[in-house]
């Protein structure tokens, strides 16, 4: 059997598969088995932060599998740590818990949340508000966390704890606050998987001072929009507030898997001996892979995802075909005429790997793209959109 078959054979049917079957890459360009090669615009879904066979990635992830590949939580290990401190001194945040993913770091997040509201005013304190629109991971809390009813419809019961507002509505977010005993506010700047759609800025900044001013936890997803994504090295620092919690994942190991929830003032403490816990968060190979990315995110690196961001928005400004951009930094999506489901093939077959999100096509390129390379991928984007 191919792969093809043994996929189809052995693998649960839960994702939707392109027809290619990528075998190598370096950089932004990735080769199938049959050596067709591809410009990269996915990047993994956010997580090749620097693109495929990264020199500097590859030292630091080989030389600490020459020492140790894993060992557990009941011992201390220099990469965790290390890790920890540069995200402490990056964000302001106090401490860090790490784990898998996304989906795991948003329910430490919750964790915090609930424990926070109960242990300060009571235990019937634990609803946490999030936007309509948003995602928030794949765990059944999580799901539950999410602001999307069709991803709620095959899973119920939902965990309860939740209430979904509408972004943008700060009337309707202080009422909720005002008629609930509310712990927290979960929120992504940009809703990547609800379509690439930037949260409006006057909106982020009154729930935060809200927030701060009755005592409830501001917590912001930074899953897909972290680690340098949309110009910034949290996307939270385009909107100048101060998250009491923060969590990453996705690019912050640069291909390897790893989750991170950062903990401010309020909650560095949130948690005791026993509280929370997880056999692989914090692995000397996926924590090395980290440092290395995170310090190499730097001011040079983030003007250049903010230039190049905004060149792919002048090549697609009133293009034949395109009806509107919206996005930060590198995390863009594309409204076509056509469905994105038609532009994505046509893009495949001329050799560019893009993403969808909802009815967008979406960008989500290695931060070190390379212009001409970008420049080309785009220029395909426009002939597949006519």
């Amino acid at each position: 059997m191919d792969t093809f078959e043994l996929d189809s054979k052995y693998v649960a049917g839960t994702y939707k598969r392109f027809p290619v079957e990528i075998v190598s890459g370096k950089g932004s360009v990735l080769t199938d088995s049959d050596g067709k090669n591809y410009i990269d615009l996915g990047a993994g879904i956010a997580v090749n932060t620097f693109g495929a066979g990264d020199k500097d990635f590859k030292e630091a992830v080989t030389g600490q599998l020459d020492m140790i590949q894993h060992t557990s939580n009941l011992y201390y290990s220099r990469p965790c740590t290390e890790l920890a401190k540069i995200l402490c001194e990056r964000t302001g945040m106090k401490k860090v818990f790490f784990n898998n993913s996304g989906a795991e770091a948003n329910e430490c997040a919750i964790k915090a949340g609930r424990k926070y509201g109960t242990d300060r005013r009571g235990e019937d304190c634990y609803t946490i508000i999030t936007l309509r629109n948003s995602f928030h991971g794949r765990t059944i809390t999580t799901l539950s966390a999410t602001g999307q009813d069709k991803f709620h419809e095959l899973f119920r019961p939902m965990t309860p704890g939740f209430v979904h507002v509408t972004p943008g509505d700060f009337e309707e977010f202080k009422s909720v606050c005002e008629n609930n005993k509310i712990a927290a506010f979960m929120f992504e700047c940009v809703q990547g998987e609800g379509g690439v759609v930037p949260v409006d800025a006057d909106y982020i900044k009154k729930a935060a001072e809200y927030c701060k001013q009755n005592d409830i936890l501001l917590m912001v997803d930074e899953v897909q929009t972290g680690n340098g994504r949309t110009g910034k090295l949290y996307s939270y620092m385009n909107f100048d507030i101060e998250p009491d919690v923060v969590t990453t994942a996705k690019g912050l190991a640069g291909g390897l898997p790893i989750g991170a929830c950062l903990l401010g003032s309020k909650v560095e403490n949130i948690f005791g001996y026993g509280d929370n816990g997880s056999t692989f968060g914090g692995n000397p190979v996926s924590c090395a892979a980290a440092v290395s990315i995170i310090k190499r995110i730097d001011d040079k690196l983030l003007d250049g995802v903010v230039r190049k961001g905004r060149m792919v928005r002048e090549a697609l400004k009133d293009a034949p075909g395109i009806e509107s951009v919206t996005g930060l930094g590198l995390m863009l999506g594309i409204k076509t005429v056509k469905p994105a489901s038609e532009v994505i093939s046509s893009c495949i077959e001329k050799g560019v790997l893009c993403l969808s999100a909802k009815d967008k096509v979406r960008l989500l390129p290695a931060l070190n793209i390379p212009d001409d390379l970008l420049r080309d991928a785009v220029e395909i984007i426009k002939q597949c959109s006519i």
